[in-house]
């Protein structure tokens, strides 16, 4: 048997988790045309500005030439009917032209100076498709396989030719029950939503087993509970410069529920569950076994963490068990106590599953 005794432990949260690249880009031409080359190994890091893919440019170049063209025609006729329009503005005041000569002078210089700016803007729209044959990074991260290879025909805003991943921060994203948001709001003492940056440090635990050494914060909580699945949408943002984190990877959440400074902790061999429900034999004063129903929500290694039903003092049967009968004399022997905290236990205290 075992004489419980307080001792402080830290109660910690874990939820399974999947990470995201804050910035998933999609890349696709804003022209159609044949794909001339791929500038980029698969996989790579590129930075903002680096050239990724070349559409073939001599039918954008083409374009190019005759809307400058068209535009030096343009500014001519304009040139032209200017000084027709101030010839008809000298000969109208002295009466030498009807007024219908003049107003179609005066429509002739308008309609050119109308052209004029349609031909600007049809060759800045030429520019700017010659732009567009070369694809560049829109911010610095890592791309995805080209799905594409040169002598492919690229069609405008459908063909999907990579994807460039962000890589630092790496977005965690789980969801929480709502008691577990309940519980999180009484700690922090106001809705977790509005001062994120007051919330506790969130790890993370690879699939591997090993803990990630840097620590995230409170990055996103959705503004509503899913009603089919009565969670809650959660989203933290933990640094990766190493690029140990890789987009759509399974890790575990482990975040500090709550501290108790005088938390009871029983091996777990002490406790027996049926239907939901657990007890431990308790000895009573005349050396007898009592049954005591406990309330124990979390475990530290192989120890639960009991909410109520014991007390400082109280004497626990952890062996022989299944030979224990309620007010039967038992024979107690002293065994080591189970105090300490979490970080002595070795791991977190996290939710029975």
């Amino acid at each position: 048997m075992i004489e419980v005794k307080p001792g402080a432990v830290t109660v910690f949260d874990e939820y399974v988790a999947q990470t995201q690249a804050p910035d998933t880009i999609e890349i696709r031409s804003q022209v159609t045309g044949l794909l001339e080359r791929q500038s980029f190994v698969d996989g790579a890091r590129v930075k903002k500005g680096d050239v990724l893919y070349v559409i073939d440019q001599r039918p954008f170049e083409a374009q190019l030439a005759q809307a400058k063209a068209s535009l030096a025609q343009a500014e001519a006729n304009l040139v032209n009917a200017k000084q027709n329009l101030a010839r008809n503005s000298r000969l109208i005041a002295q009466k030498a032209v009807s007024q219908q000569d003049y107003d179609t002078a005066v429509a002739q210089e308008r309609s050119g100076t109308a052209l004029v700016e349609a031909q600007k803007a049809l060759l800045r729209n030429v520019q700017l498709n010659l732009e567009f044959a070369t694809l560049r990074a829109s911010r610095e991260g890592f791309m995805s396989s080209s799905f594409v290879k040169p002598g492919a025909l690229i069609t405008a805003q459908q063909t999907l030719l990579t994807t460039l991943y962000s890589s630092d921060p790496m977005w965690v994203n789980f969801s929480i029950s709502e008691d577990r948001f309940l519980e999180l709001q009484k700690t922090l003492k106001h809705p977790p939503g509005d001062r994120p940056d007051t919330a506790p440090p969130f790890h993370i635990r690879l699939a591997d087993g090993t803990d990630y050494a840097l620590a995230g914060k409170l990055n996103f909580i959705d503004a509503t509970i899913d009603q089919k699945s009565g969670t809650l949408q959660v989203r933290i943002s933990i640094p990766n410069p190493d690029r140990i984190l890789r987009p759509g990877l399974f890790v575990r959440v482990i975040v500090a529920a709550f501290e108790d400074p005088k938390a009871i902790r029983i091996p777990q061999q002490a406790v027996q569950e049926l239907q939901g429900l657990k007890s431990v034999y308790v000895i009573g004063a005349e050396d007898k076994a009592e049954p005591r129903q406990i309330l124990a929500r979390y475990r530290i290694g192989n120890e639960w963490v009991v909410d109520s039903g014991l007390n400082p003092g109280d004497r626990v049967v952890i062996e022989g068990i299944a030979k224990v009968r309620p007010g039967s004399p038992v024979k107690p022997v002293a065994a080591t106590a189970a105090t300490g905290d979490a970080t002595n236990a070795g791991q977190p205290a996290v939710p029975k599953k």
